[in-house]
């Protein structure tokens, strides 16, 4: 059963878990277990995601019970109008305690980007706190660096946290795309999982309605 945060006005919340699609996509074609499958299953109707979140992301995803209340948040979800907060677990510490990322995006992150159009793309974000392990991932090392952060992309360009972390210089840990696979390997080995430490955190609806998923206990460890 998925967690459910939000029942009202024709939209529902979810607590989505990390590893689950949220539907069938070209690379997972074949896929029948999905969060869609999943949700329509327990509120016994058709039901319509809002926005995406990486198979790979846990925490908080909007649906829309009806077509009606689809075109009405979609448009608030298109228009910048929900705010989202994000935890990420990168790779570093950065230099400063928080930042703005403004570093324009291809619309496919799976194509080449030389010739796509470039979409404005802007990240808030702010640490959280910085962790270090005895753990040697680098020559000349003795331990492993990385930062909690707390992330606001401005705008929903696909893969758009991630990409801008990369661009930073602080992949996301266990990134198999935009990370660094020797290091995603370690850490995983070390911590005893292996996933992308990124989770839909908080939401804000255009009405001032504020919506939280808790990470799960594996964000524990990070968190003061």
């Amino acid at each position: 059963m998925l967690e459910l945060l939000l029942d009202a006005d024709g939209l529902l919340a979810v607590h989505k878990p990390a590893g689950l699609l949220v539907h069938p996509s070209r690379m997972d074609a074949h896929e029948h277990d999905t969060l869609l499958t999943r949700a329509e299953a327990q509120f016994g109707q058709r039901l319509q995601p809002l926005h995406r979140l990486d198979k790979g992301t846990s925490g908080l995803l909007l649906l829309a019970r009806d077509s009606a209340t689809a075109a009405r948040a979609g448009a608030w979800v298109r228009d910048g109008l929900v705010i989202k907060h994000y935890l990420a677990l990168v790779r570093g510490w950065p230099a400063a305690d928080a930042g703005l990322i403004d570093h324009p995006l291809a619309r496919d992150p799976e194509r080449p980007s030389q010739g796509q159009p470039q979409l404005e793309a802007q990240t808030r974000w702010c640490c959280l706190r910085r962790l270090a392990w005895p753990l040697v991932t680098r020559p000349g090392f003795a331990d492993t660096r990385a930062a909690l952060l707390r992330i606001e992309p401005l705008q929903g360009r696909r893969h758009q946290i991630r990409r801008h972390c990369k661009h930073a210089g602080h992949p996301l840990i266990g990134d198999a795309t935009h990370g660094k696979g020797a290091l995603n390997r370690a850490l995983a080995a070390h911590l005893g999982l292996s996933r992308l430490w990124l989770h839909a955190w908080r939401l804000q609806l255009p009405d001032g309605r504020r919506l939280q998923a808790d990470p799960g206990p594996e964000w524990n460890q990070f968190i003061a």
